[in-house]
């Protein structure tokens, strides 16, 4: 039996090798969860100890097999949780994420695989993020980020690297949402910041907001 702690810890392991290569550095284990150091080194120890992760202190840590089997099913309730949140009793996007981390903790196996039949095994979250099913299987969806686009370039938005909440917020004053098409219609070579068309609505986006919106590039008939 895992500990809540011990939870966060291979889920977060888990969302950064998901951005990344190789072994994860303590120090950026503890910058995704706002702890110190120290404590990351402690903590991985005791996940090594239950071969949960790799560890080889200049190679970083990484998870086992065990390890993300444990961390998948965490981010199978979590995004079965924010789903259910949204689809069923009408909260908005930018409000589930902090109930669902508390609902994911919950350990019935049965209760997780019933909500996943009453909501008619869903593929993807509110965010656009792929939900693994009973066997650690993820949906996969071609997408990159929308600061990889080029001028000229048509898309559909199919989810968000940032899923906080006044990300999401900005999110929905620009109107931007999952399926939204957007095309890129100037790009500043200074920052990197670009404008997109949406809707026929001339949108400016930051170079923080493009990179944190993923996208899957299509092309469209003239």
């Amino acid at each position: 039996m895992l500990t809540q702690s011990e939870e966060n810890y291979l889920k977060a392991i888990f969302h950064i090798q998901q951005e990344v290569e190789g072994g994860i550095s303590t120090s950026r284990l503890a910058e995704k969860l706002e702890t110190k150091a120290a404590s990351v080194t402690e903590m991985i120890k005791r996940l090594a100890d239950k071969k949960l992760v790799d560890y080889q202190k200049y190679y970083g840590v990484q998870l086992t097999d065990m390890g993300r089997k444990h961390a998948l099913l965490i981010v199978r309730k979590h995004r079965l949780w924010e789903f259910f949140l949204v689809e069923r009793l009408n909260f908005n996007w930018d409000e589930v994420h902090e109930v669902a981390e508390q609902l994911e903790h919950i350990k019935s196996p049965k209760l997780v695989e019933e909500l996943d039949i009453f909501l008619g095994r869903p593929e993807y979250d509110p965010h656009g993020d792929p939900i693994p099913d009973a066997n650690g299987n993820l949906p996969k969806s071609p997408k990159k980020r929308l600061s990889q686009l080029k001028t000229g370039d048509h898309a559909i938005c199919k989810g968000f690297n940032d899923n906080s909440s006044s990300f999401l917020k900005f999110l929905d004053k620009q109107e931007i949402g999952l399926d939204t098409q957007i095309e890129v219609i100037h790009i500043e070579s200074f920052d990197e910041s670009m404008t997109v068309l949406i809707d026929k609505r001339e949108v400016p986006l930051s170079k923080t907001a493009s990179d944190n919106i993923y996208v899957e590039h299509i092309t469209v008939e003239v």
